[in-house]
């Protein structure tokens, strides 16, 4: 039997495989995925161009609970800001910018994913 939980965690994986996949299309470098620290977890981080993306995935099956973007608070912002210093600090990393990304992915039903990109959110 498949948990409620259990099938979260298996859509946002293919949310985040689906972000992944129309990103590095893009020319992005993956430079690390679900990083944790006792702070949060960044989705993907990744390299566009001299920037480093701080990106966060939202995966959705409808809209009836509202968009992916609603699920972004400005507190979540915030603490993707933090998470992505604290991901330089340990990484060695000194990145020319730091931005925060959205891919929002709408799976339906029937037919293919939906992806949007929204850069630079902060």
């Amino acid at each position: 039997m498949v948990t409620t939980a259990h099938a979260r965690q298996a859509l946002g994986a293919y949310g985040e495989d689906v972000a992944l996949r129309h990103l590095l299309d893009r020319g992005f470098v993956l430079l690390d995925r679900n990083w944790r620290c006792a702070s949060g977890e960044i989705d993907l981080v990744l390299r566009d161009g001299d920037d480093l993306v701080v990106c966060e995935v939202k995966t959705r099956t409808s809209l009836v609970a509202g968009s992916p973007h609603e699920a972004v608070s400005p507190a979540k912002l915030e603490r993707l800001k933090l998470l992505g210093e604290l991901w330089c600090e340990q990484s060695g990393v000194r990145p020319s910018g730091v931005r925060i990304d959205l891919v929002a992915v709408l799976r339906p039903r029937r037919g293919p994913a939906v992806v949007e990109h929204v850069a630079g959110l902060l």
